[in-house]
C-alpha cells in the first residue's frame, strides 16, 4: 500500500461523512499555493509565467490555515512554485501538521538538502519531489543540466532523516515508457514511500505547447509502463484513477475534488485552469456552473484532460458511492494487481527509441526566463 493506514482511514472517513450527509460536491484535497515563483524554469510549466510583482507576492502563514479551515479537506497539497522559497514555509507546514492535515510539500529539490533542518519529521509530512524520469529526461523536462543529481541527493537525504518522501512524475510526448520503468527502479532503490505519475496537461502559459499528451497516446503510454508491475513498486495513486490512465476505465472529471488556492483567490474552477477567482471557498462551490468543465461538456479545454487533479477525485469517489465500487477498490489493495499483459509487454518491447529530446532544449528565451527568476527570489 502506498500511503500509511492511518491516513488512508483519515480519507476514508471523511469521504464517508460526506456521503452520509448526502453532500455530493466535496473537496479532497487542498491545492494551495502561497507563492508562484521559482527556481527553474521547465518548458511546460504555466505557473512562472507571471510578471515580477506577481512572483514577489506570497501568501502569509494565516492567509494559508485560513484557506485550509475553510476548504475542511484532510489531505494539502503546496504546490508553485517552489515552496522552499518561502520563507515562512517551515511555519506554515508546522501550522498545518498542528491541525493533523496530511501535507504533500511539492518541491523540485534544488532546496530541500539545505532546508531540512527547518522541518521535523512527522506522519503528517511528505515531501512529494518531481522527479520527471532518469537524467537525461529530467534535466532536459527542468531545462537544467544537473538538476536530477540535485533532486536525488534531496530525496536521500529526507529518506535519511527519517522524512515520508513520495515522488511526482509527469510525462510528456517522446517519454519512454522503458525509461519510465527503470526510473521507478531507481526511485524504489533511493526508499521512497510512493510514487505518483501523471500525464502533462496543456498549460496556455506553457512556452512549450508541442509536447503535451493526448488521450490516446496516453493510454498507450500508460498501458505499456504500469502493466506488467514489479512488486516493489508503491504508487500513491488511487488504483482505479491508475486503471483510468491505462484505458481500462472511464472517469469524467471532478473539477471541485482538489480546489486550488492562491494569491489570487480560490481559482475558478480548478487547478488547471483560470477562469477567474473567488473570495470564498463557499462562493467557489456555488457560483461556478460545474456542467461547463470536464469532457463530458464538451469544454475544448477539458478535452485532452487526464491529470489526478480533476479524475483521481473521481476514482475516490466512485470508491464510496456503492459497494461494488467499495468492493473493487479493496481487492485493489488487498491484493495488488501487476497487471500481467503479454501484449502490453511487447508494446513496450517495440517501442521507438526516442530520436530527440522529449522537451525543448535550453535556449535564450529560457536562460533569460531564469536569470529573471533568480532576480526576483534573490537567489
Amino acid at each position: 500500500m502506498g500511503i500509511p493506514v492511518s491516513q488512508a482511514w483519515t480519507v476514508a472517513t471523511y469521504v464517508l461523512k460526506q456521503k452520509l450527509t448526502g453532500r455530493k460536491k466535496y473537496p479532497l484535497v487542498l491545492m494551495l499555493e502561497p507563492l508562484f515563483r521559482c527556481n527553474l524554469a521547465c518548458a511546460g510549466c504555466g505557473k512562472i509565467q507571471y510578471p515580477a510583482h506577481i512572483l514577489k507576492a506570497e501568501l502569509s502563514p494565516e492567509e494559508c490555515f485560513k484557506a485550509v479551515d475553510e476548504c475542511g479537506t484532510p489531505m494539502v497539497s503546496i504546490p508553485g512554485g517552489e515552496p522552499l522559497l518561502h520563507p515562512q514555509m517551515p511555519e506554515i507546514v508546522a501550522g498545518l501538521v498542528a491541525r493533523k492535515k496530511y501535507v504533500y510539500m511539492c518541491t523540485n529539490a534544488l532546496l530541500l538538502k539545505e532546508k531540512l533542518h527547518l522541518f521535523k519529521p512527522s506522519k503528517y509530512l511528505s515531501f512529494s519531489v518531481h522527479v520527471d524520469g532518469q537524467r537525461e529526461h529530467h534535466d532536459f523536462s527542468v531545462c537544467r543540466e544537473g538538476g536530477h543529481d540535485i533532486a536525488m541527493e534531496g530525496v536521500r537525504a529526507a529518506v535519511a532523516a527519517g522524512f515520508r518522501v513520495t515522488t511526482n512524475t509527469t510525462l510528456f510526448d517522446g517519454a519512454d515508457p522503458n525509461s519510465v520503468r527503470a526510473h521507478f527502479d531507481e526511485l524504489t532503490a533511493a526508499g521512497v514511500e510512493s510514487m505518483m505519475v501523471s500525464p502533462g496537461y496543456t498549460y496556455d502559459k506553457a512556452p512549450d505547447q508541442n509536447h503535451f499528451l493526448g488521450k490516446a497516446r496516453s493510454r498507450r503510454m500508460f498501458r505499456a509502463i504500469l502493466s506488467n508491475r514489479k512488486k516493489a513498486w508503491q504508487f500513491n495513486t488511487h488504483p482505479l484513477f491508475s486503471e483510468f490512465l491505462m484505458g481500462k476505465r472511464n472517469f469524467e472529471c471532478t473539477p471541485w475534488g482538489m480546489p486550488t488556492f492562491s494569491i489570487f483567490g480560490w481559482q475558478k474552477p480548478c487547478y488547471l485552469l483560470q477562469d477567474g477567482y473567488a473570495d470564498t471557498f463557499k462562493e467557489l462551490m456555488e457560483t461556478v456552473e460545474w456542467q461547463n468543465y470536464g469532457a463530458k461538456s464538451g469544454n475544448p479545454k477539458c478535452s485532452n484532460c487526464m491529470v489526478h487533479s480533476g479524475h483521481e477525485a473521481s476514482a475516490v469517489d466512485y470508491n464510496f458511492s456503492s459497494v461494488k465500487g467499495f468492493i473493487e477498490t479493496a481487492s485493489k489493495y488487498m491484493f495488488p494487481n501487476l497487471y500481467e499483459d503479454q501484449d502490453a509487454m511487447k508494446l513496450l518491447n517495440e517501442w521507438p527509441k526516442p530520436q530527440h529530446l522529449p522537451l525543448v532544449q535550453i535556449n535564450a528565451s529560457v536562460t533569460s526566463k531564469i536569470e529573471e527568476l533568480q532576480s526576483v527570489s534573490g537567489d
